[in-house]
């Protein structure tokens, strides 16, 4: 289960911004998960509840922000919307397509005290 090392960086990532910008907690974190990045959702939850404990992010709500997977379609020259990798492009049937977006995660933003 990559989730687990992957709401490690993300607690990793809190901790850093806690200590550079002199905050006791956060309340929420919102991340940003591409629908291309390989990661489940609800696996992510449970590990990001797991990783969080005892620290300055315990009891945090994890706000989820999905965004659409996008390509640039070689044979059209249209970036297109795919749902998986390796999918065609849905206006012409080309397997050329270069994933320009949806593949990323991120810390968007968070509410601390």
């Amino acid at each position: 289960m990559h989730e687990m090392s992957l709401a490690e960086g993300v607690l990793q990532i809190i901790e850093d911004a806690a200590h550079a910008q002199n905050f006791s907690r956060v309340r929420t974190v919102w991340l940003e998960i591409g629908q291309l990045a390989g990661v489940e959702v609800e696996a992510m939850r449970f590990c990001f509840d797991a990783v969080v404990r005892d620290s300055v992010a315990q009891d945090a709500k994890l706000e989820i922000i999905e965004t659409p997977g996008q390509a640039w379609c070689l044979q059209c020259a249209e970036t297109v919307q795919v749902q998986a990798l390796y999918d065609t492009c849905p206006n012409c049937g080309s397997h050329q397509l270069q994933v320009t977006g949806g593949n990323e995660m991120r810390v968007k933003e968070l509410d601390v005290e």
